[in-house]
């Protein structure tokens, strides 16, 4: 499989280092550049810009990449690059040179060291790298400016004799220890393939018509896993190596539903990562990066659809797992009713469209807070399977007290939300209806026959509407005849992975088989042809913002493996 890097970054599973081609960026020179994704997604991490040299000069170049290699492809000659260990690029060049250049910036600087090397200390970015000739030879300019160079050119010059060259790039924190580089670059490469191609195999399969997407799915899930590190502390999926180097409390879910099946202990470790930085309110942190938590927002109660959605399909909850994770999500689900219901009617409320996950969403129109149905039902879901939980861990009045609370909430989002044939949104105190036509009040369907029959029938035919949400390629997150319908309008529009799989569930909840594949179906299909974005044009299938998404990557794998 080869890939675009203009849209796919090229890494590897365990790595913060990737390599990518930046052409949008303020004040960052278009092009190929060594990166970092340390550090959240603030700042475009662009520590060495990439170019190929011939007789000292600057070349064009064919970037062509792979799961295990980049070939920069020149006239003159070719480079190839691999990230062969998790801190190490490997370079080797045949006829052409390499050339890493980083532009002025705060108290990044360069020296020489022992036996012609050199230390590039990134000061910008809070991390240094070892560049080591290990064939040919390497020539560095950086002008001394007062308290940093002026500029770095790192230049990787041939062989005269064999009209080669051969380096490596080693990242590291505080010193770099002195090891050997001996292993040829091939066996490099074969180790990369091999960790690689378990993952592939590891990989939910799908139908043959969705094959060639599957492969890509597989790299960008494989590629975007991150080591423990800072607050980071378990393995991690993050969302993108693109633009979006975080992870947030409802990305992970979905990540971890792809895993469970063939790899339950990284799927454990996507949710237990939140629970690990989980607030004493409860709350979990909105994001997390190596560096940094947010808390401004946070992000839907959406684990327990997730793990009944697992316990379904695997005997991953174990005694020993639901210990684990009952108090966490005890305290996950009271904060809802605790910190977010000012009016104290029993109905939780949004403070902020970040918090739904749907950060945009007409519901939030009028302003905030605002009660929506989506949140009741992910409530009433949760708390059903911790009435579950608690029944298999002996605590029975607990259990009868969440299965009573359940019940109450279901009651309560009907009356409450429930209005001429639809739901909808309402502000939080005065109650004021909200006008809107998002797909957002359509999530209930995933309560399935725990509605009444004539609620879901509601819900069904107006998914069926082609005037409203179902195109060509799936479900439009607000309504295509909506006035505040925008083609790339993030969720007032495009058409989203996570939706598409919670409509898809409910659907097939509900009974409603055919037409749960048949939505499945056409997003598979739109996002093989137009690569796992992060989210999706409706009417034309276009894909859209960051197109090296693992939710989207994860989602597609599981719709091709069960609903398709």
């Amino acid at each position: 499989m080869e890939f675009d890097l203009s849209k796919i970054p090229f890494s590897r599973y365990g790595s913060y280092l990737t390599i990518s081609y930046i052409n949008k960026a303020e004040h960052i020179k278009e092009g190929l550049y060594i990166r970092s994704v340390r550090g959240g997604d603030n700042d475009i991490s662009h520590l060495f810009f990439i170019e190929v040299t011939y007789s000292g000069k600057a070349v064009p170049f064919e970037a062509v990449a792979s799961p295990v290699n980049i070939r920069l492809k020149a006239l003159e000659g070719y480079v190839d690059i691999c990230i062969c260990e998790k801190h190490l690029i490997r370079a080797v060049g045949h006829g052409v040179g390499l050339r890493l250049s980083m532009e002025e910036r705060s108290y990044d600087n360069a020296l020489p060291v022992a036996e012609g090397n050199w230390e590039i200390n990134c000061y910008s970015e809070e991390t240094k790298f070892r560049l080591v000739p290990l064939a040919g030879s390497l020539k560095v300019d950086a002008p001394w400016d007062k308290y940093r160079s002026k500029y770095v050119i790192a230049d990787f010059l041939t062989d005269e004799k064999t009209n080669s060259f051969e380096c490596a790039l080693e990242e590291y924190m505080t010193v770099w220890k002195k090891r050997n580089y001996g292993r040829i670059f091939e066996d490099c490469k074969k180790d990369i393939e091999k960790h690689y191609c378990n993952w592939l195999d590891k990989t939910l399969t799908v139908k043959n018509e969705f094959s060639e997407g599957r492969e890509l799915a597989s790299y960008i899930t494989w590629s975007c896993v991150v080591p423990p590190k800072g607050l980071i502390t378990r393995h991690a999926m993050y969302m993108s190596k693109n633009w979006m180097t975080n992870i947030w409390s409802w990305d992970n879910c979905f990540n971890a539903m792809a895993l469970i099946k063939n790899q339950p202990e990284l799927a454990w470790d996507q949710i237990m990562l939140f629970v690990d930085n989980q607030d004493e309110s409860g709350v979990f942190p909105d994001f997390i990066n190596d560096k940094f938590m947010g808390w401004s927002c946070c992000k839907p109660p959406i684990q327990g659809w997730i793990f009944l959605w697992m316990m379904k399909r695997t005997n991953v909850f174990t005694m020993e797992r639901i210990q684990e994770i009952y108090e966490p999500l005890c305290r996950w689900t009271n904060w809802w009713f605790e910190y977010r219901d000012d009016d104290m009617d029993g109905v939780p409320q949004y403070n902020h469209g970040n918090d739904c996950g749907w950060d945009n969403s007409t519901v939030f129109n009028k302003g905030i807070p605002v009660e929506s149905p989506d949140l009741s039902a992910y409530l009433i879901i949760q708390m059903d399977v911790l009435a579950y939980m608690a029944e298999k861990l002996g605590k029975y009045d607990e259990h009868k007290m969440w299965k009573l609370k359940s019940d109450e909430l279901l009651e309560k989002m009907i009356q409450h939300f429930w209005c001429d044939d639809d739901f909808c949104a309402l502000l939080s105190g005065d109650h004021e209806i909200v006008k809107s036509q998002s797909l957002l009040l359509y999530i209930p369907i995933i309560l399935g026959k725990k509605l009444p029959e004539h609620i879901l029938e509601s819900l069904i035919k107006g998914l069926k509407d082609e005037s409203k949400f179902l195109t060509e390629h799936g479900l439009s997150t607000e309504s295509v005849s909506s006035e505040h319908y925008i083609p790339d309008g993030y969720w007032r529009g495009p058409i989203w992975a996570p939706s598409t799989i919670l409509i898809t569930d409910g659907l097939l909840e509900a009974g409603e088989k055919e037409f749960s594949k048949e939505i499945a179906q056409r997003f598979c299909k739109m996002a093989q042809k137009s690569g796992m974005a992060e989210n999706f044009n409706a009417l034309t299938g276009e894909g859209l913002r960051d197109e090296a998404f693992t939710w989207t990557s994860s989602i597609f794998l599981i719709l091709g493996n069960e609903y398709c």
